[in-house]
């Protein structure tokens, strides 16, 4: 389904997948890159773009509707409080890394937003942040692409060779059935005489 989506929406599809979340999108978009669907400097290019916009916007919808916005969403909770625990810990490296962290890429701008962090440094932290997470997992779905080409291309040696010993094997379980048979019936005439 996902390839589909690809196939059908491209590039699009890229950018709007990692404006929303994006790991798997932008993996299945590199293994694509890698066959020769999309281009992999596209690919990533559309990732940047999708992920700064998408956490851009949630960083001002946590700026602008403030600790409200976050009560409303009991479920992201938890994962507030790793960001926060995070971000006490290290600081702009956090800002900068936390697309690479699962489960906290949404909260964490919102969060952000909500604690009133500096607009112009997570502007800045993020789009590294993103430039490096677009090249990062765009790279390695196109690495994925490589490693599921080779695995097929060993597969059809892996079959041959399958489909030989399994011949060789039932040849030799018949050989030796045969050989069975002829004891049997070698030692059946020896116990008549």
């Amino acid at each position: 389904m996902l390839e589909a989506l690809l196939i059908r929406w491209g590039y699009l599809a890229v950018g709007l997948g990692t404006f929303l979340e994006g790991e798997t999108i932008l993996l299945a978009a590199g293994a694509m890159a890698h066959r020769g669907s999309l281009s992999l400097p596209l690919v990533m290019a559309m990732a940047f773009l999708g992920s700064v916009c998408g956490d851009q916007l949630w960083f001002y919808l946590g700026r602008r509707f403030g600790a409200p916005f976050l009560e409303k969403r009991p479920a992201w909770q938890a994962r507030l409080q790793i960001a926060a625990r995070a971000l006490d810990r290290y600081g702009n490296a956090f800002v900068l890394g936390f697309r690479f962290i699962y489960g906290v890429r949404t909260v964490t701008p919102a969060f952000l937003g909500v604690s009133r962090y500096d607009l112009a440094k997570f502007t800045l932290l993020n789009t590294l942040g993103a430039a490096m997470w677009a090249v990062a997992v765009g790279s390695a779905g196109w690495a994925l692409g490589a490693a599921f080409a080779g695995i097929l291309q060993r597969s059809v040696r892996v079959e041959e060779a399958l489909g030989v010993a399994c011949a060789l094997a039932l040849g030799a379980w018949l050989v030796w059935r045969r050989l069975q048979r002829s004891r049997l019936r070698t030692d059946t005439r020896s116990v008549v005489k």
